[in-house]
């Protein structure tokens, strides 16, 4: 990618694994290997997490209900999924990043934004930057990597996706608004299925379509979010990469094999997902005010019930009663539950750990 001159032209680098869990199963167990793998549970309340490209081609993708998979390929392999093993292999991942660049921003285990514009490494240009980064990963974890390179993150992350999987794409800043303009709307990150739905409903089906809207008209059908559609259709993103972003929550959910009626099951069901949650707020030390429980009935009605306390949650047994006393508030149910999740949120401290208010 040839370097900009001008010193306010960011250089960026959105590096995506390819199909990250499913290539870890494959690259542990050669038997899988050029086989379709999903990872997740074949049961029939399960769905698919990860899809290898050979399970791709069958059209199985992640969420996909894991019955759907297997009809649209028999020959199918379900694993179940072994997360410490990904996060392990994401921490390697993380160590050659930062070989690299300090400007770091991960948005999942198998994805990271880099800022390579002060060029530490000394290769010269972010496209050879890019390079020798997935030279790394492969040579030091045996996976692939694809990326994409632009002068900002909207660019960089769709052009990860255009040279997949072990390829890299560089959209340059002669090249961006012009690029856009080719694209569909239903691919740009930040317009989910709901939103591409209206904008075909408008004629707006390409970053062309979008960038002939006026900011006011934008503005009048999609309020605060007209200026990062008015930007993006013109390539636009001054996001920088920030490599200190703060968590804003953490939450675990689990979806049972049966529909659960029993209020002592429903409750042990909410107790887990508080002890999943804790476990990570204890290794990060981050301790959240707000908990919410979530619950997900039979015929898929979903409800939550949240609680705000002037004091953060800091032990296993105050998130534990919390997540209690609102599970509580709900039972006995009236219909069977498919689903059950706990979150904390509110990371910003209150006005200091203790005794929460309420529990006696």
């Amino acid at each position: 990618m040839p370097d900009a001159d001008a010193p306010s032209v960011r250089k960026i680098i959105h590096v995506d694994m390819d199909a990250f869990y499913a290539s870890v199963e494959q690259r542990d167990d050669p038997s899988l290997r050029g086989r379709p793998v999903a990872v997740g549970s074949p049961n029939a309340r399960g769905v698919v997490a990860a899809a290898s490209y050979e399970a791709r081609r069958f059209g199985v993708r992640s969420a996909l209900p894991s019955v759907t998979a297997l009809r649209r390929c028999p020959e199918l392999v379900f694993v179940r999924p072994r997360f410490e093993v990904y996060k392990s292999v994401s921490r390697q991942i993380h160590a050659i990043f930062a070989e690299y660049t300090d400007l770091i921003q991960p948005l999942s285990l198998d994805e990271a934004y880099l800022d390579v514009t002060g060029d530490h490494a000394g290769l010269g240009t972010a496209w050879a930057t890019a390079k020798a980064i997935r030279a790394r990963i492969r040579a030091d974890t045996g996976l692939t990597a694809s990326a994409g390179i632009s002068y900002n993150k909207f660019l960089a992350k769709l052009a990860s996706d255009y040279r997949k999987p072990d390829g890299q794409f560089a959209v340059t800043p002669d090249m961006g608004a012009d690029w856009v303009a080719g694209l569909a709307v239903a691919k740009f990150h930040g317009v989910g299925p709901v939103t591409a739905a209206r904008m075909k409903a408008l004629g707006i089906e390409t970053g062309a379509d979008l960038a002939g809207w006026s900011i006011d008209a934008l503005r009048a059908q999609f309020g605060s979010s007209a200026e990062w559609y008015h930007g993006i259709a013109r390539g636009i993103d001054e996001r920088p990469v920030q490599s200190d972003r703060v968590r804003k929550s953490s939450g675990s959910e689990t979806t049972f094999d049966r529909d659960l009626v029993d209020d002592a099951e429903i409750e042990a069901g909410v107790l887990g997902q508080a002890d999943d949650v804790w476990r990570w707020c204890d290794r990060a030390q981050s301790f959240g005010r707000t908990v919410t429980v979530k619950i997900k009935f039979a015929d898929f009605r979903i409800i939550t019930r949240s609680q705000t306390y002037p004091h953060a949650v800091a032990s296993a047994e105050m998130l534990r009663a919390a997540a209690t006393m609102l599970v509580r508030g709900v039972l006995p149910v009236a219909k069977g539950v498919r689903l059950v999740g706990v979150t904390v949120s509110k990371f910003d401290g209150g006005v200091g750990a203790g005794e929460l208010p309420l529990f006696g």
